[in-house]
């Protein structure tokens, strides 16, 4: 039986490899009903087990809890990277991060070539806004520097952005917090210059102390009642609970049993969460909540060092940030959208952020025009919440490539085999069968070497597909 499921395996691979690219040369829109709002929310470094819905009974997310069982929860929801700023382009196009060129934070910006969800929608009429902790590009000219471009919201789809280029203490964002000693700064001094957001392109020092989910959502909801009427997109990128981690005294006294380190992990966790609540509080106060799917997930795993004291945490599974690992990729996440996505819904199918973008398209009905098709590496999740279907058309591969560091891991999961290559350039590869080994305990590449060997094979057919949109063959001008 086993010699039989090999090459049965391998062909399989072949074949959905095949799939891909047919897939893409097609349209990815069905014929759409009407144009619901669209609401982008991302968490920062939150890792899988750091959330209600997923089984954390210490810390307290209601709001996000609710949404969660008022719509679906994604169980097996993945970041492209195992960090920020390639997760947070895959959101934007579809596309893994190896094929726009950005595969760690601070190595380059969004191409004006890519074509956004903002660009999208626009080209549908919504109105566009984007919320938070940008990082595919710097947002001030004057601040790119020798690891950054300029390259701000503004240059891909967005009328109006309220923007950091990268992250910003959690509280009171523009002062370095006490205890900080990284990055050049030190405590007291001002954040990045004291101006770290900027409001399409000017500084903005308004409104700036205390929570700083506060501080976003104030700027989200003003856009969300001048846009009522008409459709829109709203991305709301929270910085919460990247580092520096810091939440007000009120929110640490929830959490007084706990030591320091996690009460402002979770502290600052929970104000975030109250903003998604004043969100959803607001579009239902405005009878505009069933015209409006809100999506959630994190960026990637939780944090390294937190992690490792017990602090942050990626539930059962092995790894955290920056590791290829199941911890490093998957993420919270969860959809709502009343009256379409019925409370309840549990998705188990393995999802990615690289599938925001063609659900999206479906969504509203956005179609490529001939001279802009390229690869989409993501897939629709409405047939996977609506019940449709429980299998994945598509494989995910996943990247995070410093060189010059020697860290180049790379994973792809097909059906329920992962194969990865930890994130050290001499990194090792494994085998994993994630139906039977969900927490990677069992290395499988002695066992199953025909598998193994047809999923590299795969795995660098996939890369080098990648390198040639790097390069510009997905790029007309």
């Amino acid at each position: 039986m086993e010699k039989f499921m090999r090459p049965l395996f391998s062909l399989t691979c072949i074949l959905m490899t095949l799939v891909s690219s047919v897939q893409t040369n097609v349209s990815l829109a069905n014929e759409p009903t009407d144009k619901p709002n669209i609401i982008l929310i991302m968490s920062d470094d939150q890792g899988w087990g750091d959330i209600g819905f997923n089984g954390n009974d210490k810390i307290h997310t209601p709001n996000l809890d609710a949404m969660a069982a008022g719509g679906v929860k994604f169980d097996r929801f993945y970041a492209a990277a195992p960090l920020c700023s390639p997760t947070r382009g895959s959101c934007m196009t579809g596309r893994f991060p190896f094929r726009y060129g950005i595969l760690a934070a601070h190595t380059g910006g969004m191409r004006v070539g890519e074509i956004t969800v903002a660009e999208m929608l626009k080209s549908k009429d919504y109105h566009t806004g984007f919320f938070g902790k940008w990082h595919i590009g710097w947002v001030r000219e004057l601040d790119g520097g020798s690891r950054g471009v300029f390259s701000p919201p503004s240059h891909h789809g967005f009328d109006t952005h309220f923007a950091t280029t990268s992250a910003v203490p959690t509280y009171d964002p523009t002062v370095t917090p006490e205890g900080w000693t990284k990055w050049g700064n030190k405590p007291g001094d001002p954040w990045k210059g004291g101006a770290p957001y900027v409001l399409d392109g000017k500084e903005v020092t308004d409104n700036m102390d205390g929570d700083d989910s506060r501080i976003i959502m104030d700027r989200v909801i003003p856009f969300i009642e001048q846009n009522k009427d008409q459709p829109f997109l709203a991305t709301v990128w929270f910085h919460a609970p990247h580092e520096p981690v810091l939440a007000s005294e009120e929110q640490r006294k929830r959490y007084s049993d706990l030591e320091e380190s996690q009460q402002h992990l979770y502290g600052c966790i929970t104000a975030m969460d109250e903003q998604v609540g004043r969100l959803r509080e607001k579009l239902r106060e405005l009878k505009i909540e069933k015209n409006t799917v809100v999506f959630f997930c994190s960026d990637n795993g939780p944090e390294d060092k937190l992690t490792k004291k017990g602090i942050a945490s990626a539930g059962p599974f092995k790894g955290y940030k920056h590791r290829m690992y199941e911890g490093g990729l998957l993420v919270p996440a969860c959809a709502e959208w009343p009256g379409v996505i019925n409370a309840g819904t549990t998705v188990k199918t393995r999802c990615s952020t690289v599938d925001f973008f063609p659900t999206i398209a479906n969504i509203t009905g956005y179609k490529f025009k001939s001279k802009d098709k390229r690869p989409i590496d993501g897939v629709d999740l409405m047939p996977m919440v609506q019940g449709k279907t429980d299998t994945r058309s598509q494989p995910m591969f996943f990247g995070y490539r410093r060189l010059f560091g020697e860290i180049d891991g790379q994973a792809i999961i097909t059906g329920d085999m992962k194969l990865l290559r930890e994130a050290k350039a001499s990194g090792r590869m494994r085998l994993y069968d994630l139906s039977k080994d969900p927490y990677e305990e069992k290395d499988l590449m002695k066992e199953l070497p025909e598998i193994a060997e047809s999923m590299k094979r795969q795995m660098e057919a996939l890369d080098s597909s990648c390198q040639l949109s790097r390069d510009g063959a997905d790029y007309k001008y």
